[in-house]
């Protein structure tokens, strides 16, 4: 399907392309049971030096979102979009995903979850730990962030900003939930998707009440995360992307409109 033949008129061709490829996300993180009613947020940011980005509309469940009703915003919170007066920005979103659209031009992506398993990981000293390849995908590459109260202060961007540091593309918000920042839309499902999977693995080996075999040899480990970094992976990425956009149905849905 053809989605720009959906495009209102007062939308570029290519902040539709973004806006099409992030309600779709929208809608696989719902497809996949990783949201929380409205809570929760997917920005990502649009082309241009002013860093505007877009973000839902609070009044949308994950699973209904749709091209049109994603929200533009500048790095101060403002609106940006004059075509729908009723759309509401939650502020708590709007903190987390500026400090990180501002600093780190290289995510045009933004993912934030409160899973079960997600929560249930931030809530344990330990962290993620090394016992399963979708856990070694962030081996070295995971960033932790500590719990400062619901995200409303916007004194918190410049720590979350140096959490994250200047190269890591995932984040454990400790006590709180899981982020991830893709350079792509396809790269930050895919970052959330397996982190989202290594911390449902690990609550379900914790559960089952025995002693958990880690994976002890140091090479291994980062032998393993780097070929999560191959030249290729992007190109798998893209693959999946597109192979994961069939369960919900673009050909017949209302997600491009």
């Amino acid at each position: 399907m053809d989605r720009q033949k959906n495009r209102p008129d007062h939308f570029s061709p290519e902040e539709w392309d973004i806006r099409c490829d992030l309600a779709a996300l929208y809608r696989l993180v719902a497809h996949y049971r990783m949201t929380d009613l409205i809570y929760t947020h997917i920005s990502a940011r649009l082309p241009g030096r002013e860093h505007h980005f877009l973000i839902n509309d609070y009044r949308r469940m994950f699973h209904e979102m749709r091209a049109s009703d994603l929200v533009k915003i500048d790095l101060d919170g403002n609106r940006l979009d004059n075509h729908d007066l009723g759309q509401v920005v939650n502020k708590a979103g709007f903190v987390i995903h500026s400090a990180l659209h501002n600093a780190r031009e290289d995510l045009i992506c933004i993912v934030h979850t409160h899973t079960r398993a997600g929560i249930a990981v931030a809530s344990q000293s330990c962290g993620l730990l090394p016992m399963s390849q979708h856990a070694l995908k962030f081996y070295g590459h995971l960033a932790y962030h500590d719990y400062e109260g619901i995200a409303l202060d916007t004194d918190e961007r410049e720590r979350l900003v140096r959490d994250l540091g200047p190269s890591h593309r995932a984040m454990i918000l400790r006590n709180h939930g899981l982020l991830v920042g893709g350079r792509t839309v396809p790269e930050a499902f895919d970052h959330i998707y397996f982190l989202e999977k290594a911390c449902d693995a690990q609550i379900a080996a914790q559960a089952g009440g025995n002693d958990l075999v880690m994976l002890p040899d140091e090479t291994v480990r980062r032998h393993t995360a780097d070929q999560y970094r191959h030249d290729e992976i992007p190109h798998y990425v893209d693959m999946a992307w597109t192979a994961a956009l069939r369960l919900i149905d673009p050909e017949h849905s209302d997600v491009w409109t």
